[in-house]
């Protein structure tokens, strides 16, 4: 085996490579005789284990959620561990068969928040001894971030808006409480900001005005709009003098004889001005 590859490797080339530009393979270093210790493999000195569990998003009698201290470029990055300090093949057999299940039930939880495509589970075991399984967020469309090295744009992309990272914990925590256990992210608080001074109009009331029922002073009705505008639209309301009466009286020469009225015929245009 080579201790330098020839040339770079084909996922170099892909289009979701993360990078550009003249890269160099690094030297192969040669293996070392005994592997240094994990943080954890002294269960006394294990982070996972002396973490309260305000330090979750949720927790249950034998799984805890947490995520990172802060947003980062994906819509979440959460991490499941077991409450007891075993790794992954030591898991007795009902552990591992709720694995499964946290396993997937999670997965759901996270592929529900908006604007989330794929989730991502993953195990790395070099860093802690401690079992913890990772579940990173691919955003919806961004299929530059699809496979491999979504963990990578993880931390070349800007932090997304810590209020949407809360609310994106909360909303997992809660889905996760639907099947048990005990929500501990919340969602964030609305800054609600009152306007500084509210504006009234006064209102000018008449002091000649009669009174009502109630002992207050009663505006005069407003003269009645005309129904066609200045334009011949019906309800323009452009045209605001006072609506002409119905009928007008027309002035009769007093007859030479006594004439005998006829009733008058009442028909749909005149009907409505009839008393």
């Amino acid at each position: 085996m080579p201790e330098t590859p020839s040339q770079l490797p084909s996922f170099t080339y892909w289009p979701t490579f993360p990078f550009e530009g003249d890269l160099r393979v690094k030297r192969l270093l040669d293996p070392v005789p005994i592997e240094p210790p994990r943080h954890g493999d002294n269960p006394a000195e294990c982070r996972a284990c002396g973490a309260p569990d305000e330090a979750y998003i949720w927790v249950s009698d034998r799984w805890r959620v947490r995520s990172l201290d802060r947003p980062t470029g994906l819509p979440a990055v959460l991490i499941l561990e077991s409450r007891s300090h075993l790794d992954l093949g030591d898991l007795p057999n009902m552990l591992a068969a709720e694995l499964g299940v946290m396993t997937v039930r999670l997965e759901r939880a996270i592929r529900s928040l908006d604007g989330v495509a794929r989730v991502h589970v993953n195990r790395w075991g070099d860093g802690a001894a401690h079992l913890h399984l990772w579940f990173l967020a691919r955003p919806y469309g961004r299929l530059q971030l699809q496979g491999t090295f979504l963990a990578l744009w993880d931390d070349i992309l800007p932090p997304i808006p810590e209020g949407q990272w809360r609310e994106n914990l909360a909303l997992v925590a809660a889905w996760l409480a639907e099947f048990g256990g005990r929500p501990l992210a919340e969602p964030p608080r609305i800054n609600w900001t009152a306007p500084a001074r509210f504006r009234e109009e006064a209102r000018t009331v008449d002091p000649d005005a009669p009174l009502g029922d109630a002992g207050i002073h009663v505006e005069p009705p407003e003269p009645a709009a005309s129904d066609t505008g200045t334009d011949g639209g019906v309800g323009s309301g452009a045209d605001s003098r006072p609506a002409e009466p119905a009928v007008q009286p027309a002035a009769v020469p007093a007859p030479a004889e006594p004439v005998v009225a006829e009733a008058p015929t009442l028909t749909k245009d005149t009907a409505s001005d009839t008393p």
